[in-house]
């Protein structure tokens, strides 16, 4: 049996080989550590000149995040644009059904096709992985419908893997924490709005300038939920941190702030639909 090291090297070969096999590729990247790897292995692969970074510029990603992206597409080397999708405007979207990540998918996908047409790339490729199969995405279904590839996911990369392969590739995202977009925090059945993501992402700032890397704000109405690793509660129960804490987000326009006893963990809010299943 191969060890881990020939795993991801045969996993690494195969997504070169993908890569190769589309031509020229559009990427759509937000700067996280899935796409800043399948960045970096796209130009490899196909060269500068083959590849396209897209970054979409929504209410929803962090105006920090943002800034990343641009700066790190052009470390690398990428020719890079920016595409406004303003899936808000779309009620299918801001209604915040179950199926909310499907309609801003497909709007998004929509946009960066487009872009990528303009400039002729031909081929969409996202950076899904094979984790990503044991949660609850509509928009791979979006994905799917408009014939965007994911090579990191076709190749069977696990988040772990691909920040392995990140670290030993030097990459900056490599211990990036997950930065799933501001959305992800508003629970199904509340509108998805401008003023609650702009609450959203001043509360996540606040709690990361006093230390906390790992958390996130669940926006319930006037409740603010907070979730960071559970070995960080004691720290954040201490007085003087609890009381800033409840003053920024208290700032921030929440009339409650509570903590989540099980702690930070991504896609929390998908935990009712996990359980229906």
């Amino acid at each position: 049996m191969p060890d881990g090291t020939d795993d991801l090297n045969n996993k690494e070969r195969k997504l070169c080989g993908l890569l190769r096999s589309y031509g020229r590729v559009a990427v759509g990247f937000s700067g996280g550590v899935d796409s800043t790897l399948l960045l970096r292995e796209a130009i490899e692969a196909l060269g500068a000149a083959n590849v396209l970074a897209v970054v979409a510029d929504t209410p929803s990603l962090p105006r920090a995040e943002l800034a990343e992206a641009l700066s790190l597409a052009a470390a690398m080397g990428a020719e890079c644009v920016t595409v406004n999708p303003d899936e808000i405007s779309d009620p299918d979207y801001a209604a915040n059904t179950r199926d909310r990540c499907y309609f801003c998918k497909r709007r998004l996908f929509g946009h960066i096709g487009a872009a990528a047409a303009a400039k002729g790339f031909a081929c969409v490729i996202d950076g899904s992985n094979a984790d990503d199969e044991g949660d609850f995405r509509p928009g791979r279904r979006a994905a799917r419908e408009l014939g965007v590839k994911s090579p990191l996911l076709e190749a069977g990369f696990t988040k772990a893997e691909i920040r392995l392969l990140s670290q030993r590739l030097r990459l900056p995202t490599a211990l990036k924490p997950a930065m799933a977009c501001l959305a992800s925090r508003v629970p199904y059945g509340t509108p998805v709005t401008r003023e609650a993501l702009a609450r959203i992402e001043r509360s996540e700032n606040s709690l990361r300038d006093m230390g906390f890397k790992h958390c996130r704000v669940r926006h319930h109405d006037d409740v603010a939920r907070i979730e960071v690793p559970t070995s960080d509660i004691p720290r954040l129960l201490a007085p003087d941190v609890r009381e800033r804490a409840v003053r920024e987000l208290k700032s921030a326009g929440y009339v409650f702030v509570a903590m989540d006893l099980q702690g930070y963990r991504t896609g929390s809010l998908n935990e009712e639909k996990m359980r229906e299943k």
